[in-house]
């Protein structure tokens, strides 16, 4: 099973099979604005939904920490544009 997790000092959420790290999403922080720059899962993973979850992390890491997410990724954009729970944190 894919465990998804916040790793709030590399700056990105991270899937995991086990010990290995087959996808992330990648922010940069500037005061309580992130800036969501990168998402990639490897292509083997790729269909199961992984890089929506890592992005709902992110999301609700967020959330938690009251900041708001630029989405300059375009994966992490069209997930804004689609999910409209993700409006309160829009940056």
């Amino acid at each position: 099973m894919i465990e998804i997790v916040f790793e709030e000092t590399r700056k990105r959420t991270a899937a995991y099979d086990g010990e290995t790290c087959v996808g992330l999403c990648a922010y940069a922080e500037d005061g309580a604005v992130w800036t969501a720059c990168h998402t990639e899962v490897e292509p083997v993973y790729g269909g199961q939904g992984i890089a929506a979850r890592l992005v709902d992390e992110l999301v609700l890491a967020a959330r938690e920490r009251g900041v708001k997410i630029v989405p300059t990724c375009s994966y992490v954009l069209r997930q804004f544009e689609k999910t409209t729970e993700y409006g309160s944190v829009r940056g």
